[in-house]
């Protein structure tokens, strides 16, 4: 549901704040579903980050950007310009890891089979080394703020987008573990850009929450109202097993797997997947 645990840990390696160049001159950003003119200049400007395995994608992690939308609009002073899901690299080397090209692949089909507003970013998953949260935020910073000066509020003006990480309750455990997550990292995550939570059942919120008290304004808890709980590894573990995933993640990625034949052992895919080492 969320970006994994591993993803935090010893996240200090790399200063936050420099964004490397792009991978190869293929790499375009994105921003065709970006909104391009606010319609309420007096609010701000929000831009929704996933990161995250995807191995593959499932309905729940779409319903999180629709569960974020939904109380982004609900009165909180916010007006949502666009997502991102940016799949982890290669380098990560989790087991159950299928190729970046899969599980980008596998993404854009899932957006474009319904999503007017969500897009698909490719620079991590292109790039040779794992890359940290805080930097990939960083990334998009760049891309949002930087380079297209934030987004148009009228009279030729321009407004700066807040970015924001979208995760489920259990990365908030994770970040209020001691050692796993750098607090300078923590700090560049929480303080700088905040964070769109969504409950999950079994993870107590309130208790992880307890220890991110320097962050708390930055943290948005968003109710799930329908309770689902679906991950990427339940569905790795269905197909396995030769169950039935219909219904679960979106149809055009079950034929994606099927045609490609991902995750039929316990390692990754049967061509271009990686062990964790």
């Amino acid at each position: 549901m969320s970006t994994e645990i591993a993803r935090g840990q010893n996240e200090d390696s790399r200063p936050s704040g420099l964004v490397p160049e792009p991978p190869t001159d293929d790499y375009v950003f994105p921003d065709f579903r970006l909104k391009r003119k606010m319609d309420d200049p007096e609010k701000t400007p929000l831009l929704l980050v996933a990161c995250g395995s995807f191995s593959p994608i499932t309905f729940l992690h779409l319903r999180m950007f629709e569960m974020a939308a939904d109380y982004a609009k609900g009165g909180n002073d916010f007006e949502l310009i666009g997502g991102y899901l940016s799949p982890v690299s290669d380098a990560y080397r989790k087991a159950g890891l299928a190729s970046a090209e899969h599980r980008v692949a596998m993404c854009e089909l899932a957006v474009d089979e319904g999503s007017n507003w969500l897009m698909v970013d490719t620079w991590e998953p292109m790039q040779k080394e794992y890359q940290p949260t805080a930097l990939v935020l960083d990334h998009f910073d760049h891309e949002i703020n930087t380079v297209r000066e934030g987004v148009e509020i009228g009279n030729g003006e321009r407004k700066p987008v807040r970015i924001a990480l979208l995760a489920g309750a259990d990365l908030i455990h994770t970040m209020s573990t001691p050692g796993v997550w750098s607090q300078k990292d923590l700090d560049h995550i929480l303080g700088k850009y905040g964070s769109f939570i969504v409950e999950r059942s079994g993870t107590d919120i309130d208790e992880a929450l307890a220890s991110l008290q320097p962050w708390k304004d930055n943290i948005y808890v968003i109710q799930q109202l329908i309770q689902n709980d679906v991950s990427s590894t339940k569905i790795r573990l269905f197909l396995r097993r030769e169950m039935s995933v219909r219904y679960l993640i979106p149809s055009p990625v079950i034929h994606y797997i099927e045609q490609h034949r991902l995750y039929e052992d316990d390692g990754t895919s049967n061509d271009k997947g990686k062990e964790r080492q």
